[in-house]
């Protein structure tokens, strides 16, 4: 990866976007800090590489691209579009004519469009890595920057409009760009997701990809992740970072089967979900027994509108009143003394 693009940037996505700063990544990808959930977006050992092996790869998009002629992808909290572009750079890598019906969620545009010219360096310069073609590289930028700018995308472009990349290559080459059409949707995902799943979409691959439970609980509810597993396809499969036993926990209530994925960039794994558990990696004895514990109590947001407190509350009284073990014991069994170890 190419991290030069970093180099007189910092001053500027700080004074214009006062809640977010610069975070270069071990990868040379950028990822941000978030002032106001006290987070960066990615783990500082890669952005691009924490999207590969958290959320491409845990859903088995290559294997898709070889054997399915659409794929429909389902990215929650886009954000600064990582993963998403790992995603088109990596089924375009082993099949060019692979179709792609692509829906996104954000709170709003302001990291996702500073956030832009860092993101097509990077995937520029890993699809060029993976040999993708000129045109393919070219479209993959067009499509990211509509995206961020526009909220959706289109590859062919509808024929009023003239892509800004368009040559005769484009259009009759042996490498032309695939298929794709994206919606990216602006605005509280508990809201924005109602009329997508109300439309039928049903994705072969969810990104769950919010900051952390104790930080933007409305996203990790029970009646929030049923809804995202209602969009999910029967041998889809949902992927995200968290092995939080509060997460789990509302997966299986969402009829989901779970599934571990290997730790990048921090000490625990993440969790990857589907319908019909083949293939699935399976939960350690440590994390099974996790979630016997009071720390699987979920979040709870009934009515999908109530703030971050309110759930946080709202958990914590059903904690005080589950007869579950105490996480504290799990704790001393698995890792002795929680003092030293936490």
């Amino acid at each position: 990866m190419n991290s030069r693009v970093v180099e007189g940037a910092i001053d500027w996505v700080s004074a214009e976007n006062g809640n977010l700063s610069i975070e270069p990544t071990a990868d040379g990808s950028v990822t941000f800090r978030s002032e106001r959930f006290g987070e960066t977006f990615h783990s500082r050992q890669g952005a691009w590489q924490e999207a590969l092996s958290k959320f491409v790869e845990p859903t088995h998009l290559p294997q898709r691209a070889t054997s399915q002629p659409v794929i429909r992808i389902l990215d929650v909290c886009y954000g600064l579009g990582y993963n998403t572009a790992a995603a088109l750079t990596a089924l375009w890598a082993l099949n060019p004519a692979c179709a792609v019906e692509w829906v996104g969620l954000e709170l709003d545009p302001v990291a996702t469009r500073a956030a832009l010219p860092y993101l097509l360096a990077t995937a520029r310069s890993a699809g060029a890595a993976l040999g993708l073609a000129e045109p393919i590289l070219g479209a993959i930028a067009q499509l990211l920057t509509d995206l961020a700018e526009q909220g959706q995308a289109a590859w062919p472009a509808p024929a009023s409009v003239t892509p800004k990349f368009s040559t005769p290559e484009l259009i009759t080459g042996p490498s032309s760009p695939p298929q794709f059409r994206g919606q990216l949707l602006w605005g509280d995902a508990r809201q924005t997701l109602r009329p997508v799943l109300d439309r039928g979409f049903r994705a072969d691959a969810v990104f769950l990809d919010p900051f952390s439970p104790p930080r933007c609980p409305q996203l990790w509810t029970v009646e929030f992740l049923g809804m995202v597993s209602r969009c999910l396809a029967p041998d889809g499969r949902l992927t995200t970072y968290s092995c939080a036993a509060a997460v789990r926990s509302a997966l299986l209530a969402a009829g989901l089967q779970l599934g571990a994925t290997v730790p990048f960039g921090r000490r625990w794994p993440g969790t990857v979900a589907a319908f019909v558990p083949l293939d699935l990696p399976p939960l350690s004895a440590q994390e099974q027994e996790h979630l016997q514990t009071k720390a699987a109590v979920p979040y709870r947001d009934p009515h999908l509108t109530d703030d971050a407190a309110t759930i946080l509350d709202r958990k914590n009284q059903e904690q005080a009143r589950s007869p579950l073990e105490p996480t504290s014991r799990w704790k001393r069994r698995w890792f002795g003394d929680c003092r030293a170890k936490h």
